[in-house]
């Protein structure tokens, strides 16, 4: 039998389609035989799983698979534990994240009732490698597809953690995936490269952790044949997968599951559901259509247009300097370093105001929600405080105003001599910002090692600080390093380099551009 699938109205219609895996067996001989292979290779040894679950349609269908060989083993033979563990970002989509939160309770409770060995477990980043943290507290920009540092710190670090520890207590483990060639020509191309060291069928080595295998029960799938097999098969955990396939309609631009004609066409399986605040896509379309398509959804729209201004931000809002303080020159060009100062409140000021809309505006679920929390605000207070030396210490302010609660801490009282009043008359008698950065970061490292026996290292910051801050302006710093730049560049050629020549053209060649503008 072909199937092809259009689900519209929860509703399911069949039709031809000879790219289905259940093509030549049909959907109930094929799904018996996989659910019986699934068995089988779960009870050849004592390898433990982890199945990766999202709470999208992939991971539901291939952990419903997984769940119903275990029902199918005797009890007494259940003998390895099956982990389900998620990833979570602490900035997944609030819908999407409710769901997966009350998917583990059923799961948990119902293993129980059914004496499986599955149990649950959500996974977080490190605060320090938190969203908020990096970009609020360190100033990171948001992320894009030349500067994507939040999916290593974010997904794949919590489950790399996670995977070691369970293979340094039981020697090895297999992991549980949903990947299917269907999903893009890219998957296709990635599984096919990592098919030709497979041990077996659809089990493969993990390309990044020893002693770990990864295994894909239904890598052959296409869409439709999971959408297919998650209307016409109960949900074995107590779920209701038509309320899945909702949530899919509801994040798709008209709200319908088409039938899928061709490869042009879109399919209600290509709804894609991640980080309410990813900037990498140029628009979050997820989100939008929830928005557009339920007039009850409209708490979100604060989410929303943060992410979209974050997306927009331009380099007005970045500092002439990189991380670590130095001027970078690319191409002749300075290129932008993190979130000034302003910025970063800024943007702490936006998020805990949506976070007040979605609590005040939002269904009972998200009463309580935290879009940040307590460990990354006192996260990003220390970094502010004691590794950038903003000892205007702005966060508590900034969160009174915003929540009308008080900052529950006051952990960095005693970590600068100045109070308010002294930083802004410090302020106002500096010539300039940069100035003003020097001063205060050269009386905080003197203040952090007035009671040190050894005052090792405090030359060196101090060098640092002057590096860094030492200038008149940005301008001053970043002509600077572009001299420098240009000098070398004649240099290594063999050519005879002037420093002051060198500075004297560039900012005539600024001087002429400013006149021609």
């Amino acid at each position: 039998m072909s199937e092809q699938l259009k689900i519209q109205n929860s509703q399911v219609e069949v039709s031809s389609n000879s790219s289905s895996a259940f093509s030549e067996q049909g959907i109930s001989s094929a799904v018996d035989d996989l659910i019986s292979s699934i068995a089988e290779f779960y009870l050849e040894d004592e390898t433990p799983w982890v199945i990766g679950y999202s709470g999208g349609k992939d991971s539901t269908a291939t952990l419903q698979v997984i769940w119903m060989a275990l029902q199918k083993i005797d009890t007494d033979k259940r003998h390895k534990k099956v982990y389900v563990v998620t990833n979570d970002t602490l900035v997944e989509n609030p819908i999407v994240q409710h769901w997966v939160k009350s998917s583990h309770h059923q799961m948990n409770k119902f293993a129980l009732e059914q004496a499986l060995p599955i149990e649950t477990h959500m996974l977080t980043p490190v605060v320090s490698e938190t969203f908020w943290v990096n970009l609020i507290g360190r100033g990171y920009p948001a992320p894009n597809r030349r500067f994507r540092w939040c999916t290593e710190r974010m997904k794949i670090h919590p489950t790399t953690r996670f995977i070691r520890d369970l293979v340094n207590q039981t020697g090895e483990a297999i992991i549980v995936l949903g990947a299917r060639k269907a999903e893009s020509a890219a998957r296709a191309g990635r599984i096919a490269k990592y098919e030709k060291n497979n041990v077996r069928e659809n089990l493969s080595p993990h390309n990044d952790l020893p002693s770990a295998l990864v295994y894909k029960p239904i890598v052959e799938w296409s869409n439709d044949d999971v959408w297919l097999f998650l209307m016409q098969y109960q949900n074995p955990w107590g779920f209701d997968n038509k309320d899945l396939l909702t949530m899919y309609r509801s994040a798709t631009a008209d709200e319908e599951c088409p039938l899928v004609i061709d490869t042009s066409t879109p399919s209600c399986g290509n709804s894609r559901f991640g980080c309410w605040t990813c900037t990498v896509v140029e628009k979050d379309k997820s989100m939008s259509a929830m928005i557009q398509n339920n007039a009850e959804r409209e708490w979100m729209l604060p989410l929303l247009e943060l992410r979209n201004e974050l997306a927009e931000a331009g380099k007005e809002n970045r500092d002439f300097r990189r991380l670590n303080g130095k001027v970078s020159i690319f191409n002749g060009q300075n290129v932008s370093g993190p979130y000034t100062q302003q910025a970063r409140s800024y943007w702490l000021k936006k998020v805990l105001m949506a976070q007040k809309w979605v609590r005040e505006h939002g269904p009972a679920e998200v009463s309580n929600i935290e879009l940040i929390t307590m460990d990354e605000l006192n996260e990003i207070r220390r970094i502010w405080v004691v590794d950038k030396h903003e000892h205007e210490d702005l966060l508590p302010a900034i969160f009174e105003r915003e929540t009308g609660q008080e900052f529950p801490s006051n952990e960095f009282a005693d970590l600068f001599p100045f109070d308010t009043e002294d930083l802004d008359i410090l302020r106002e008698e500096s010539k300039s910002d940069l100035q003003y950065e020097l001063l205060r970061e050269l009386v905080s490292l003197e203040h952090a090692h007035r009671s040190k026996n050894r005052r090792i290292g405090i030359f060196d910051s101090l060098d640092r600080a002057f590096d860094k801050s030492g200038w008149e302006s940005p301008e001053e710093a970043i002509n600077h390093m572009k001299t420098v730049t240009l000098a070398h560049s004649e240099t290594s050629e063999g050519n005879r380099a002037e420093y002051a020549e060198i500075l004297n053209e560039i900012i005539s060649t600024e001087i002429d551009d400013d006149l021609v503008l």
